[in-house]
């Protein structure tokens, strides 16, 4: 007993000085991360960019149920891709912009167009209308090489904030294949790093700077970031917006099937009820007409009052109308070719003519 008493003094000193071991490596391990993040921050920020898009709303005045178009402004991040002035961001930051302003590092802004776009992947390929000097490109890694718990980074404008840094790891991913064809329609990327409001978009980039995710939501109950972010993958990205891709049409739409498409007596089992129309977009200029009143049946929000899509082109809206097929016969249509859109409008079946850009 007295040899195990006389030894405690001993054993708490050991103690102490692995303790302070620990706490040394720790701060160690942290500082060299720190020191890091902000060298690879210094490197890829000037690839980020702020956008910032200009809408239009149709609004109702509760007082005399008029209607009355509104611009509405949003912010957004993304990231250069391409010398030619090829930017991705997400699909719901320019879905219904009528006008985009990319804003670089350097303050220097530049208006951009959108070539091409995903909502199920929520990407989108936009291009400026003019390179600026000294433009850097960012490098877009394999997501696929990526694992579960690597660290990452993600440069965003959160509330407007451009060219913050959050940093964490990948902590899950998420594949959503096409029921019809077994394709990859849309793969996450999950992680703890903070996104808010103005990050969607932006790059995520892996350590050795490469970008292997374009930030796209949260999960939140209370509306701000609770550990629970979302990013579509590169791979996914450069799949639905590199090389033959659709063009933009400039429209958004809700798909109505079964007793909702007899409610509103379409000719057929399934339509596309039309939601907005972008301004000078190959829709508007079709003379696609965007819902306007706003309507709640059995749970589900939508605007109507515009016109309901039965086919584009060769293609019958239905519910077993292969997309893919769809994607592929516009991403191969030459600039300049016209092709028919079937809607009912008013209860009569009207034809349309469109015009690929």
């Amino acid at each position: 007993m007295e040899i195990a008493y006389f030894c405690i003094p001993k054993f708490i000193e050991n103690m102490k000085n692995k303790l302070l071991l620990i706490i040394l490596l720790t701060l160690f391990v942290s500082n060299a991360q720190a020191q890091s993040y902000s060298k690879l921050f210094k490197k890829v920020d000037p690839s980020v960019v702020l956008i910032k898009v200009e809408s239009k709303e149709l609004v109702t005045d509760r007082a005399t149920l008029s209607k009355q178009m509104i611009t509405t402004s949003g912010l957004g991040s993304g990231v250069v891709i391409n010398a030619d002035g090829s930017i991705m961001t997400a699909n719901h930051v320019i879905a219904d912009a009528e006008n985009i302003i990319i804003e670089f590092a350097n303050g220097e802004e530049v208006p951009a167009n959108v070539v091409t776009s995903s909502k199920d992947a929520d990407v989108a390929l936009i291009k400026l209308v003019w390179i600026p000097k000294n433009m850097q490109v960012a490098t877009l890694g394999d997501s696929d090489a990526t694992d579960i718990g690597e660290r990452v980074m993600i440069i965003g404008a959160p509330y407007g904030l451009s060219h913050s840094l959050s940093t964490g790891v990948i902590s899950g991913r998420h594949i959503e294949k096409n029921t019809q064809n077994n394709l990859v329609a849309s793969e996450f990327f999950q992680t703890d790093a903070a996104i808010n409001h103005g990050n969607s978009g932006g790059p995520v980039f892996n350590m050795k700077g490469d970008v292997i995710g374009i930030v796209s939501s949260i999960l939140s109950e209370s509306g701000g970031f609770e550990g629970i972010g979302f990013a579509a993958t590169s791979n996914v990205a450069k799949e639905h917006l590199l090389g033959k891709q659709p063009f933009w049409f400039g429209v958004e739409f809700e798909v109505v099937h079964g007793e909702l498409a007899k409610i509103f007596n379409l000719p057929q089992e399934s339509g596309l009820a039309i939601q907005k129309v972008v301004s000078a977009s190959p829709a508007a200029l079709a003379g696609l007409k965007a819902g306007i009143y706003e309507t709640n049946i059995e749970g589900s929000e939508f605007l109507t009052g515009g016109d309901f899509v039965l086919s584009v082109a060769n293609f019958t809206i239905s519910p077993s109308l292969n997309m893919e097929d769809v994607r592929m016969h516009f991403a191969n249509m030459k600039s300049g070719t016209t092709f028919k859109i079937k809607v009912f409008r008013d209860g009569k079946i009207v034809d349309l003519v469109a015009v690929a850009p």
